[in-house]
């Protein structure tokens, strides 16, 4: 957690079901970074995306946004924001591997869409999670 990057780390959640995924991800990383009050993600990359969810016990504002669905920001406190690369559901074990390696380098620039090109197969899963049917 340097902090010197683009990314802060990098999740790579089991589907596009945000109610599913999110309490867990918010569970582990208050653990490692404390309280965690606010999350932003872009809502085309996500089913059923609510303003707000409980997650330990704590209610979490969820902001919507468009444009990355390759990113989940995380808010502790007033304004302590952590970038997370989102690794596809379907992307290839490897290919995953790649990208969240990429993102938790220290002094990482890398672009999502670049760490998420991993190979061929994670290019694929990173087009069809941007594309899935409504």
């Amino acid at each position: 957690m340097s902090r010197e990057g683009i990314f802060d780390g990098a999740w790579w959640p089991r589907s596009n079901q945000v109610l599913a995924e999110l309490p867990d991800l918010i569970t582990a990383l208050s653990a490692h970074l404390g309280r965690i009050v606010r999350v932003g993600l872009d809502t085309s990359a996500w089913d059923g995306v609510p303003r707000s969810l409980v997650a330990n016990g704590l209610m979490v504002k969820i902001n919507w946004f468009t444009g990355s669905d390759a990113t989940i920001s995380v808010t502790r406190g007033f304004q302590d924001h952590f970038l997370l690369l989102v690794v596809p559901p379907l992307t290839d074990r490897q290919d995953a591997s790649w990208a969240m390696a990429g993102a938790a380098a220290t002094g990482n620039h890398t672009p999502a869409a670049e760490l998420l090109l991993g190979g061929s197969s994670g290019s694929q899963a990173s087009a069809a999670f941007r594309n899935r049917p409504q």
